[in-house]
């Protein structure tokens, strides 16, 4: 699989409107951050370069609702972690949870499956879906994801998401540990 060497600068054309609102929101909030291109890498496997490349392990990003598909929840957990949802729906308290439609993700993330991020809390769209973190995830010095496409991904520090990107997201996240 393709991945670029990490550079430090935003890719020179945005693929989706969530792409570029990523990386203004980095830049405008001073945050460090590297990035690469690769061919699709939606699926854990792929990431083994990914994480090679940034050197750092990208987390697994779910998009989950329930039975009636009123309530959502995006899931942020390590790329390894198998995930149970009966510790899931238990850990929060909530019926059995399953992967959301695609269109919901779409509508609600502005993502297609397989680019699942953090970085769709910073669209007015997602208001609605509840944030919830693994703490191990957070326990980390870096934190690796999509950028809202299949094809880039960017690391951060862990710091700088907890510091500054969530409050400008206005979110309090919830921290979980299953």
């Amino acid at each position: 699989m393709y991945v670029s060497e990490p550079v430090s600068t935003p890719p020179p054309e945005f693929l989706t409107p969530l792409q570029e609102t990523v990386y203004k929101t980095l830049i405008l909030l001073e945050i460090p951050f590297l990035r690469v291109s690769c061919e699709d890498g939606s699926t854990m496997e792929s990431c083994k370069e990914i994480d090679s490349a940034l050197d750092a392990e990208t987390v697994k990003t779910l998009f989950l609702c329930n039975r009636q598909k009123t309530s959502f929840y995006l899931f942020i957990t390590e790329g390894d972690k198998p995930f149970v949802t009966k510790n899931f729906s238990s850990a929060l308290g909530v019926s059995r949870v399953s992967f959301a439609p695609e269109d919901k993700l779409n509508e609600l993330m502005g993502v297609k499956t397989g680019a699942t991020t953090v970085f769709s809390c910073l669209l007015e769209e997602s208001e609605s879906v509840r944030l919830v973190f693994d703490e191990t995830v957070l326990s980390k010095k870096l934190f690796c994801c999509t950028d809202g496409t299949n094809t880039g991904f960017v690391r951060i520090s862990t710091d700088d998401l907890i510091k500054k990107l969530l409050p400008k997201m206005g979110r309090n996240p919830e921290i979980i540990n299953i």
